[in-house]
């Protein structure tokens, strides 16, 4: 095993921009507006690709089947069987993201005949009017959504949001959300999901017709009268270690998510189960026994099960974890 680096998956979006280029130093195929970079995907809408060693050219698919639990740890292949549970892209949210929600396991899997979409936020920068759709307002109640979505009328509906660099946003099953003002970048942390009910669009248009919503399942799994949970830089406890400065972001059901600050050498030890590193800031490298990975910001990699990684630089790093 060794530590593997994917192709970008990059997908156009309505209400995408040039983050990706500007901010983050992808490399665009065309002068169009791009989303979403898919960036550890074993779902057939954007699977994932090796770009680095022996493996290049070969899916995360193919090696999840043919290395199961020695690529991701004996723990996920037990409890997934042959799912691969997660999925990592980066956000690049230029215009409003439609209001959507989604469904839960229960309701995904015997629905849709995949996971439900448990997923989190975390803002790499966002512009000072930048304002997110999160949950509904607290009187409403499912009669008066649901009359007032049949009547087309969605004003006074949405819970609105502030939200600036280094929040972190844990977006549940059933949880309504979207995007309303500015500009913002996101990593984004999912199951292995891409099932999402659209609600409302704000009415635009791609080609000269309205992107199809989704009004009947979204009432089936909206969770009226659920909070959302936000932290912030300032609010979330940190652990100092050799090499390191680290926060726990969330310890889920469905994943884990740590952000590390690295200044300097810090060992991130042996772990029974896959990682996965998304950098979101900084310079440095990944060194194993056998290999060293220059790694920088907007990069991803994925750490096998029981390899002993040793990162050395400076820089900001969200491990998601299981």
């Amino acid at each position: 095993m060794y530590i593997l680096k994917f192709r970008k998956n990059l997908v156009e979006k309505i209400w995408g921009g040039k983050k990706f280029k500007t901010t983050l130093g992808f490399s665009l195929p065309t002068d169009e507006l791009y989303g979403e970079s898919w960036e550890v995907s074993c779902h057939p809408s954007g699977m994932s690709y090796v770009e680095n060693g022996e493996w290049a050219g070969k899916s995360l698919e193919e090696l999840f089947e043919e290395f199961k639990a020695k690529l991701v740890g004996e723990e996920i292949v037990e409890k997934y069987g042959e799912k691969f549970p997660l999925l990592i892209k980066y956000l690049d949210i230029n215009d409003k993201l439609s209001v959507q929600v989604h469904p839960s396991d229960e309701y995904a899997l015997r629905v849709e005949k995949e996971f439900g979409k448990s997923e989190v936020w975390y803002v790499m920068e966002a512009s000072e009017d930048a304002k997110l759709i999160l949950g509904l307002k607290k009187e409403i109640t499912p009669e008066i959504y649901k009359e007032k979505v049949e009547n087309k009328d969605f004003s006074n509906l949405f819970n609105e949001v502030s939200v600036k660099k280094g929040d972190f946003i844990d977006v549940k099953p059933g949880v309504v959300h979207g995007t309303l003002e500015g500009s913002i970048l996101i990593c984004e942390i999912q199951q292995n999901s891409d099932t999402t009910y659209r609600i409302y669009d704000f009415d635009r248009e791609v080609n000269g017709v309205k992107r199809e919503l989704h009004l009947e399942k979204a009432m089936d799994v909206i969770e009226f009268g659920k909070d959302v949970s936000i932290s912030s830089e300032a609010t979330r406890i940190k652990k100092n270690v050799e090499g390191a400065t680290i926060e726990e972001l969330i310890k889920g059901d469905y994943f884990s998510i740590d952000r590390i600050l690295v200044d300097g050498e810090y060992s991130d030890g042996t772990y029974k189960n896959f990682r996965v590193y998304s950098i979101l800031d900084g310079e440095g490298s990944i060194v194993t026994e056998e290999r060293e990975y220059k790694i920088s910001k907007g990069d991803t990699y994925f750490i096998p099960a029981n390899l002993v990684p040793k990162i050395i630089g400076k820089l900001e790093i969200i491990k998601s974890y299981i």
